[in-house]
């Protein structure tokens, strides 16, 4: 008789409610973004150095087993997204960085 192999998704809820891979900084959404976006496990290991091969493989068949299930997180991740992207536009708009970026070496 064969002994069932069970091993541990490599993912881990940090303090703010966000799925990290393995021992990284790197989101779930992120691998999950990029995978969807046709990127096979070994280019994203080549963009994301931190992530294992094999964590990134595990988290991908988890998501593939399990999306309706991350469905409510994936929206939510996207409304913070939303959240952040709007409240900082015009602190990220190249337009006027220019002037900013020198008035703030003058005030130096």
């Amino acid at each position: 008789m064969a002994a069932d192999v069970v091993d541990a998704i490599p993912l881990a809820k940090d303090s703010s409610g966000v799925y990290r891979v393995g021992r990284s900084r790197v989101t779930l959404d992120l691998v999950v973004r990029a995978f969807n976006r046709g990127a096979t496990p070994e280019e994203i290991a080549q963009h994301y150095p931190s992530l294992q091969l094999p964590d990134i493989y595990q988290v991908i068949g988890y998501y593939l087993k399990h999306g309706s299930e991350l469905a409510d997180y994936f929206e939510s991740r996207a409304r913070e997204e939303q959240a952040m992207l709007q409240a900082h536009q015009e602190e990220w708009s190249p337009r006027g960085l220019r002037e900013r970026l020198l008035a703030r070496r003058k005030n130096r």
